[in-house]
């Protein structure tokens, strides 16, 4: 009988740190053999560390027999965009089983972003093999971004997540009716303090620190580096206003490297002590090691993993403009965004807008999941309906763009006075002027 083989494929130290969790908590079978396989996907990966050469990641290599790069298969074309041809998978797979000693294992994989490549690329080459998604953050709140092959869908057997969002159902791969099934938060923090005790030395924060998460917005081209730049600013000052007269900058681990002078400049006007943390290390490290006053960011997984599981203060900044700026509707970062601007107080405002209450939560992602993706989620219609009539107003409608909501119509989309009218383009074309004209006349 063949051995089995179970091939784990990461990114990150936080997916790896995911992983682990996993493996401590039997999420997986047994296995005779556990590979993880390191994808870099950063902007240009030739410059940025992979995960496997970060601070940290000895005591997380321990989970596995062998650590392998998926780069070095693909070079020199970026692992994000190469994709095989349908003719030669049968010809990559004998290869890569020869490659990395698989022989006639059965092989089952275990993916992050199934979605998109590289992700994809592997479960396309190992035709038939068992899938399990583990979630890379807050996207697993969201749809599935794109229709997936059900070649590829039904082999999915769990979606494994952390409890970012207590009493959140995660939305990805629903589809295809795949369970998800929570990874522990003790095994969590578990993986999380054995990464801290192998970083070394970090910087102390004195009481009454900030930390201030960058997001790499402007690489995933969401913003321009001048208004990711800006973005910054905007958290120092913020966190100057709310009495704080130490910040630290941590930048996203994969981002360019670029000096901030920005950044600098307004710590050195507002007279605040700035330090930039170049050490590329897990935020939850410096959750627990450093134990910041607050925590603030746009929409990073990390503000959820700083209140959810650290009990730390956080706020966000421009989530709320953001929302507006994700192109398409269907961007994957909008359910995240909205998660963020839902639930987390904002840092600038001083309106003191409440929280979206837990028992809306659901209701809310069922609706904005629809709008995202109307075509994977048809039957999701009702709910999404019955949530915008009863929520839809000054709260909750910057999570909707009212074209989209118009082009489906939704509850929203139509002028109240034209809502007799049934669902046509003549309808649509009607709305658009009716706005234009009451414009026009109101200012």
């Amino acid at each position: 009988m063949s051995r089995t083989t179970q091939i784990f494929c990461a990114s990150t130290l936080y997916g790896v740190a995911t992983l682990a969790a996993a493996i401590e908590s039997d999420c997986f079978a047994r296995a005779e053999r556990r590979v993880l396989l390191v994808f870099n996907n950063s902007a240009n990966p030739e410059t940025t560390p992979a995960l496997d050469e970060m601070p940290g990641f000895a005591p997380l290599r321990d989970h596995f027999d062998d650590v392998l790069s998926w780069n070095e298969v693909v070079r020199p074309f970026h692992p994000g965009v190469w994709t095989p041809r349908s003719d030669d998978i049968p010809l990559l797979e004998r290869h890569l089983r020869l490659r990395w000693g698989l022989g006639d294992d059965r092989v089952e994989l275990v993916l992050e972003s199934l979605q998109a490549g590289p992700a994809l690329t592997v479960a396309q080459l190992f035709t038939g093999a068992p899938i399990h998604v583990y979630a890379d953050g807050l996207t697993s709140y969201g749809p599935t971004r794109d229709k997936l092959d059900p070649l590829v869908g039904t082999r999915v057997r769990q979606l494994l997540h952390p409890d970012l969002v207590p009493g959140l159902r995660p939305m990805l791969l629903t589809e295809f009716d795949v369970p998800a099934r929570v990874v522990p938060t003790p095994a969590f923090l578990k993986a999380v303090s054995g990464l801290s005790e192998s970083v070394g030395a970090l910087p102390a924060l004195p009481d009454n620190a900030a930390l201030l998460l960058g997001q790499c917005l402007s690489a995933l081209g969401i913003l321009s580096p001048a208004e990711e730049e800006d973005l910054h600013v905007r958290m120092v000052r913020g966190a100057v206003e709310h009495g704080h007269g130490t910040v630290v900058f941590k930048p996203h681990p994969t981002a360019p490297v670029r000096c901030s002078r920005a950044l600098e400049t307004e710590a050195e006007k507002l007279g605040v002590d700035l330090t930039v943390l170049d050490t590329p290390v897990l935020a939850e490290v410096l959750f627990e090691a450093a134990r910041p006053a607050l925590v603030v960011g746009c929409f990073s997984t990390a503000l959820f993993t700083a209140s959810a599981f650290y009990g730390l203060p956080v706020a966000r900044v421009g989530t709320e403009a953001l929302l507006d700026r994700l192109t398409p509707h269907q961007d994957g970062n909008r359910v995240p965004a909205v998660l963020a601007d839902a639930l987390l107080p904002d840092l600038e405002s001083g309106r003191g807008e409440d929280a979206i209450p837990a028992g809306e939560l659901n209701g809310l992602v069922t609706a904005v999941g629809f709008t995202v993706q109307p075509q994977i989620h048809p039957a999701l219609r009702p709910a999404a309906e019955r949530y915008l009539a009863q929520h839809f107003g000054p709260r909750t409608q910057r999570y909707f763009r009212r074209g989209r909501l118009t082009s489906l119509g939704l509850p929203g989309g139509i002028p109240k006075q034209l809502a007799f009218l049934p669902r046509s383009s003549t309808a649509r074309r009607m709305a658009r002027r009716a706005r234009a004209l009451k414009k026009a006349v109101w200012g």
